[in-house]
């Protein structure tokens, strides 16, 4: 059973933090592994060939390891969702009249590369919106989503839980009827993991893509993806030399190699061997493997279940426990409070939350205890009386 980890985070104690899905703050073990990086290059003769593969092959197995992979040959490194959205969408074979299957208030970066896609192949973009009632919302939404899957699909773009409130949705039986049409299934991982368990084994998405900078505790501009069968032989956005075979042995690069290295690596940035960033993600990953997404969101749960009750008495609604994850949660306001006046009243009591859409979002880690969901709480009454 985890506990407050906030010895191992540099949060001011008078800070109430509850906002990892807008940025999670670095531990002072990743701070430390980038602070070490940067100093690196001091001297770079210390720099060797040998680690410009190094530490990306160990941040791909710890990834490999924390989502179920097999192999860290499905993992490549990116700078951000949208390059792996990107990668994606350009190596689908579109015909005139298909469609993309989206969700309404999608994060942009999972969003706008399909629009692009759809105007230059004339694709019609179906985007999915939530039922208006809120009662079974998420199961409502979900069975949307399955209705809107057919033969004429392309792609279906998701997230494993809304960015502006934690529906959880259903990719298993999302997946499977993906598959049963040869749509593609292309995940935005971002919210989720690193908080909560994902098995691509289990999911069998088509891609699965990561940015490092919120729930698996990293650095910006770094992310993560897992390509299945689908993408195993496609067309990077870029031809890096790294990402060819033999590029280990630096004498031989002027012969230029027409191969890739095998796997994923024919995906991964140019310049991948970032020797500032990619040590914080190794400390990051393997920091989050020892708490475990299981025990982060147990930890999660914890703190926000006995306030529920008291969050609805006061009016505000949020999704039943079953139909969202516990990392993050949208509130929604009772009728007559905006929902800015009270993000002003939060941020006065030093309470970091997001606005997002129409609800209040809150995001704890590990680092939060009960102090912080007091003070959350006390605000949500301050605000209504």
């Amino acid at each position: 059973m985890l506990t407050c980890q906030a010895d191992a985070f540099s949060l001011p104690s008078d800070l109430h933090y509850l906002n990892c899905a807008y940025m999670s703050p670095l531990s002072k073990k990743v701070e430390e592994a980038g602070i070490k990086g940067v100093q690196s290059k001091r001297n770079p003769s210390l720099i060797v060939p040998e680690d410009f593969f190094k530490t990306p092959l160990a941040v791909k197995r710890l990834f490999a390891d924390l989502i179920g992979s097999s192999s860290p040959d499905r993992i490549s490194l990116l700078p951000s969702v949208s390059y792996g959205v990107a990668i994606a969408a350009n190596n689908l074979d579109a015909r005139r009249g298909q469609n993309i299957v989206l969700l309404h208030e999608q994060f942009p970066s999972n969003l706008y590369t399909w629009r692009r896609l759809a105007d230059e192949q004339n694709l019609e973009l179906r985007t999915i919106l939530p039922h208006d009632t809120r009662v079974d919302r998420s199961k409502g939404w979900n069975e949307s989503i399955l209705e809107a899957i057919d033969s004429d699909t392309l792609a279906v773009a998701l997230p494993i839980v809304h960015w502006t409130d934690g529906t959880l949705f259903d990719l298993e039986s999302i997946g499977s009827r993906a598959r049963d049409f040869g749509a593609a299934l292309v995940i935005d991982g971002t919210q989720s993991i690193g908080a909560l368990p994902f098995d691509v084994a289990r999911i069998k998405p088509d891609a699965l893509i990561v940015a490092s900078y919120k729930w698996l505790l990293g650095p910006y501009s770094c992310g993560l993806a897992w390509w299945g069968d689908r993408f195993a032989h496609g067309t990077p956005l870029e031809e890096s030399w790294l990402n060819r075979l033999g590029s280990e042995d630096f004498a031989s690069l002027v012969e230029f190699e027409p191969q890739y290295h095998k796997g994923s690596v024919r995906y991964d940035v140019g310049e991948k061997s970032n020797f500032a960033l990619l040590p914080m993600l190794e400390a990051a990953l393997e920091q989050v493997l020892e708490w475990t997404p299981e025990g982060i969101q147990e930890y999660d749960r914890k703190l926000l279940s006995p306030w529920t009750d008291t969050i609805r008495d006061l009016g505000f609604q949020l999704e039943d426990e079953a139909d969202r994850g516990s990392h993050l949660v949208g509130i929604r306001m009772p009728p007559g409070l905006e929902v800015a006046t009270i993000s002003e009243v939060m941020r006065a009591k030093k309470i970091f939350v997001s606005v997002r859409g129409d609800a209040i979002r809150i995001s704890p880690n590990v680092y939060n205890d009960m102090n912080d969901m007091v003070a959350f709480v006390d605000a949500l009454k301050g605000a209504v009386h």
